[in-house]
């Protein structure tokens, strides 16, 4: 329980220290897509539902990550379909609007670091221009909007958007077909504008406003619950294996000395995967017992290319325990007269000698000498004979 308190403090100690307290809080929204409207026709007028095109941007600034405010510009362009009169408008209008991060207060750093939801209610003014069927003068009016704004976020500066919004306009004294309506001193219309945007980041911090979280009570207690589970299953892990008595095989002997030895400068060893006193005394056993040797060919000095591997051995066991000396005993095979082999003998562990220490293993960490004849073995394997071992001080 200790550890786990101690690993818990830290980690908050850390989230404290390092915890992101400034975002960017500028941006800029350019949507575009479809609209619909409500009234404000004429009997005779239609149009497609939904219609083609509206567009939209605004410069949006966030005080804080929960609340800001957006100041837009958009443009509808409505006219008659295949079954209607002839007629076109254009309907521009300028608004500002409050903006709060719904994502914030919905909790949504609990379950996803990329969508979010903003929602937007404000005021603005515009103005209808007809084309079609005669030019009027602008029709000027006031509305009420009020919408919903998914958000996927692309990156730190770049997010898409789907926003859908409803313009209430007020005071509108024509219709959007251009005709007045008796009896009614202004015409109230209801515009649905559906619209897909990017939003760009501005500023020099790295996360926007719309996609800043703070760290909740909450989230620190589930991190620190998933630490301590984590922890109990790594002590539970570690006292499998005490109790576990390891099985050595030949097999996996030579597997590690691969994995730890002849490889070693082409992978990187795991995080505490360590070479214990145990494993020292173990592979001290195995280059003693002659499980690991260097080969030659007939009446030649030269390793033989398949046993540098076994060179490797020793250098690498002997840079990872620089208290160990080493000595190299050469042999040769029953062939040629005992001088002769007592010097062939000889040269074959000075060669290992001279590769080692080219290797840059201390001189002083070795010695060589030569062991003549090895009549161990029948004519059958002289091969085996040909060699120099390792003895492991």
């Amino acid at each position: 329980m200790k550890r786990i308190f101690l690993v818990a403090f830290s980690i908050i100690t850390l989230s404290s220290m390092g915890q992101e307290l400034n975002f960017n809080k500028w941006s800029l929204d350019i949507g575009a897509g479809v609209h619909d409207i409500a009234h404000s026709l004429s009997p005779g007028y239609t149009i497609d539902r939904p219609s083609l095109w509206q567009a939209n941007i605004g410069v949006r600034k966030m005080f804080n990550e929960n609340f800001g405010l957006r100041l837009g510009f958009g443009m509808n362009k409505i006219e008659g379909n295949a079954t209607s009169q002839p007629f076109e408008a254009t309907f521009t209008r300028f608004s500002l609007e409050g903006v709060m991060n719904a994502g914030n207060f919905l909790n949504f750093q609990n379950w996803t670091k990329r969508l979010n939801l903003l929602l937007h209610s404000g005021v603005g003014f515009g103005s209808i221009d007809n084309a079609i069927p005669f030019n009027a003068t602008a029709d000027t009016n006031w509305h009420f909007m009020l919408g919903f704004t998914p958000q996927y976020r692309l990156s730190d500066r770049l997010s898409l958007f789907f926003d859908y919004s409803i313009l209430f306009n007020y005071f509108q004294n024509r219709t959007f077909n251009n005709q007045n309506v008796s009896g009614f001193r202004h015409v109230n219309s209801t515009i649905f504008n559906t619209s897909l945007g990017v939003s760009f980041a501005i500023g020099k911090y790295k996360r926007h406003a719309d996609f800043w979280r703070e760290k909740t009570d909450s989230n620190v207690a589930g991190e620190l619950n998933d630490i301590k589970m984590r922890l109990e299953k790594a002590e539970d892990k570690i006292t499998v294996l005490e109790n576990t008595k390891p099985i050595v095989s030949k097999e996996v002997i030579v597997k590690e000395l691969d994995k730890r030895y002849v490889k070693k400068d082409e992978l990187t060893l795991k995080q505490g995967e360590v070479i214990t006193a145990s494993n020292v005394d173990f592979i001290k056993e195995l280059l003693n017992r002659g499980y690991v040797n260097v080969y030659f060919d007939t009446n030649k000095t030269d390793v033989q290319k398949g046993s540098m591997g076994a060179i490797n051995y020793l250098k690498q066991f002997m840079l990872d325990n620089p208290s160990r000396t080493a000595v190299l005993v050469g042999y040769a095979d029953e062939t040629g007269d005992a001088d002769r082999n007592q010097s062939l003998s000889e040269k074959r562990a000075k060669k290992v000698f001279d590769i080692l220490v080219a290797a840059g293993i201390s001189a002083n960490r070795l010695t060589y000498s030569g062991g003549g004849v090895d009549a161990s073995v029948t004519e059958g394997a002289r091969q085996l004979a040909r060699k120099v071992r390792f003895l492991i001080n």
